[in-house]
């Protein structure tokens, strides 16, 4: 499989380490073209998408805190983490033990419908605040063929 990389929210990023509260992470995708003409469209409604949380590196945390991914649209770059912002689909609260390298945390297909501007992850940390770990998110069409693999790099 390839992943484009204009489809990817967060590559081995960092798990917000603040106590429990809604945070945004990684990456954001702007949805509306920087320019348009009579040949320039937006297509949405195309192929099947699917939203992708895995663990990159094993969550930790002093207490028992807990993780929950959702994909999220906003008006603004940076989007809202008080609510505000219009919530897509999302991941269950994960407990930070299950949170280990290489886990899935979430593949879920993109539902149809509205979408505001800008895309991206946003990170809900329950009970405890994570000390560690790191997450890669992403869109892809075809879930049921990705796997982790090592980079390669030297």
């Amino acid at each position: 499989m390839l992943l484009d990389d204009r489809l990817e929210f967060a590559d081995a990023t960092a798990l917000n380490t603040g106590g429990a509260g809604t945070y945004l992470i990684g990456d954001v995708i702007d949805l509306k073209p920087s320019t348009t003409n009579n040949n320039t469209t937006v297509d949405l409604e195309g192929s099947d998408l699917y939203f992708v949380v895995q663990v990159d590196t094993a969550a930790t945390s002093g207490g028992s805190a807990t993780g929950q991914f959702k994909l999220a649209s906003d008006a603004q770059a940076a989007i809202a983490t008080d609510g505000s912002a219009t919530e897509h689909i999302a991941s269950q609260a994960i407990a930070v033990a299950s949170l280990t390298a290489g886990k899935l945390v979430f593949a879920g297909k993109l539902p149809s419908g509205s979408y505001e501007r800008y895309l991206g992850v946003l990170q809900v940390t329950g009970t405890a605040a994570f000390t560690a770990g790191k997450i890669n998110a992403f869109l892809t069409a075809d879930p049921a063929l990705w796997r982790a693999y090592a980079d390669n790099v030297a």
